[in-house]
């Protein structure tokens, strides 16, 4: 299964990452153990965020509407993958 490593600039993907930067640093945990933590925080994220969210959210300039509530912001970042390539 392809995935994309864009979850580990998530605050928790920054955390997993400097813990296991830490974790190398000190002898504890091999470079390579580490990037297969990695990759397995890669592949988990991309499995439970596609499992488990159902949302939907229409947006149309800088306002959010969902079934639950309607929010306006005054910025916004977007960030998108083709899904697609997941399945290659």
């Amino acid at each position: 299964m392809a995935t994309f490593e864009l979850y580990r600039r998530s605050t928790i993907g920054m955390c997993l990452t400097e813990t296991l930067d830490e974790m190398v640093q000190n002898g504890t945990l091999s470079p390579e153990l580490a990037i297969q933590v990695l990759v397995q925080f890669d592949k988990s994220m991309t499995e439970a965020l596609e499992a488990q969210v159902k949302s939907k959210v229409s947006i149309k300039g800088a306002t959010f509407k969902s079934e639950e509530c309607q929010e306006t912001v005054s910025q916004v970042k977007i960030v998108a993958c083709d899904s697609r390539l997941l399945t290659q």
